[in-house]
């Protein structure tokens, strides 16, 4: 059975009625529509439509980005169709996997996508080694100012422990300034887990 699925950003303020025709064309028996960005995942009638998939059938869409805006996604939405032992159309760009040209272009997509990959991980590389080279480094901005760090370790290490720190300092903030001033992992999910001094610190 040819299954249809209809998409419209709700940015555009379109409907899907020229979907339904051309789906309808193509001899799709249902047609699943809906209103959403096709970046997201979480699109009820595109869930519908996947669920509904058995052996045979083919999933048609208009033009591919019907289906998704992001290639990541779109492989993935590919995979659960082939999962459902299924296949895809795109009335568009003629693309169908139930060919021996659709799976080509379907391995092509899986190949971009990997190249996509390695891209982005080469500039967030590259990116990260230049900010370092600037002296900047990631993550969030320090809660603490460095006296206030300093006035920390030195309470703890001198066993003095007030309950206005402890209202006043968060306590993944103290954790990560003994993190950071002795370079060994604490668990702030688990203040048990650290060392004698700090567990008597944030516990009592």
């Amino acid at each position: 059975m040819l299954i249809g699925y209809a998409r419209v950003s709700k940015i555009d303020q379109q409907d899907t009625r020229a979907q339904v025709k051309a789906l309808k064309e193509g001899g799709c028996k249902r047609i699943f529509e809906e209103s959403a960005s096709g970046g997201r995942w979480d699109r009820p009638e595109l869930h519908r439509a996947l669920d509904q998939l058995r052996e045979g059938d083919i999933l048609v869409v208009w033009k591919l980005d019907r289906l998704s805006r992001s290639l990541k996604d779109l492989l993935h939405i590919l995979e659960k169709i082939a999962e459902a032992d299924a296949g895809f159309r795109s009335i568009t760009e003629h693309v169908d996997t139930t060919t021996p040209a659709g799976r080509m272009m379907l391995q092509m997509l899986g190949a971009f996508a990997e190249f996509e990959r390695s891209m982005v991980r080469e500039r967030t590389r590259m990116g990260l080694q230049a900010a370092r080279e600037r002296g900047r480094t990631g993550g969030r901005k320090a809660k603490l100012k460095p006296n206030q760090v300093a006035e920390i370790l030195h309470m703890v290490n001198s066993g003095n422990k007030t309950a206005r720190l402890k209202q006043h300092v968060y306590l993944d903030c103290i954790v990560r300034a003994f993190r950071d001033s002795y370079h060994r992992p604490v668990l702030s999910e688990s203040p048990l887990l650290v060392d004698t001094q700090m567990r008597n610190f944030l516990l009592l």
